[in-house]
């Protein structure tokens, strides 16, 4: 079940708004435990806890751990190595965003800097 030629046949996503971890363990072919390791291993995963501690994964969370388990298990990379290649993808993201509310800003203030000249 974890060899990396079954990644490709991983089962669509539903549409749903919260998975339980065995819906999440089917949907990205790993078992439970793996997934609370991977919880205490990588900060993007938050589940969210509700009734006696049960685990409720979103949309995102489910991508994320498909992507962690792409890392993993078919690019062979070390769960450290996993770690900073999720982060330093976070970061690029964090960057582009923050680029383009300076792009915002910056265009919003031309703007009125005209509107003042008339």
């Amino acid at each position: 079940m974890l060899e990396p030629s079954n990644n490709a046949e991983l089962p669509a996503i539903p549409g749903k708004r919260y998975f339980t971890i065995g819906e999440v363990s089917e949907l990205c072919g790993v078992k439970p435990h793996v997934l609370r390791y991977w919880e205490q291993e990588f900060p993007q995963l938050k589940p969210v806890k509700r009734r006696g501690n049960r685990r409720y994964y979103q949309r995102q969370d489910v991508l994320v751990i498909r992507q962690i388990r792409s890392l993993l298990y078919d690019q062979g990379f070390t769960i450290g190595g996993a770690r900073q290649r999720l982060a330093g993808d976070e970061a690029r993201e964090d960057v582009s965003q923050s680029q383009q509310i300076v792009r915002q800003v910056r265009t919003e203030l031309e703007d009125l800097l005209k509107a003042l000249r008339r």
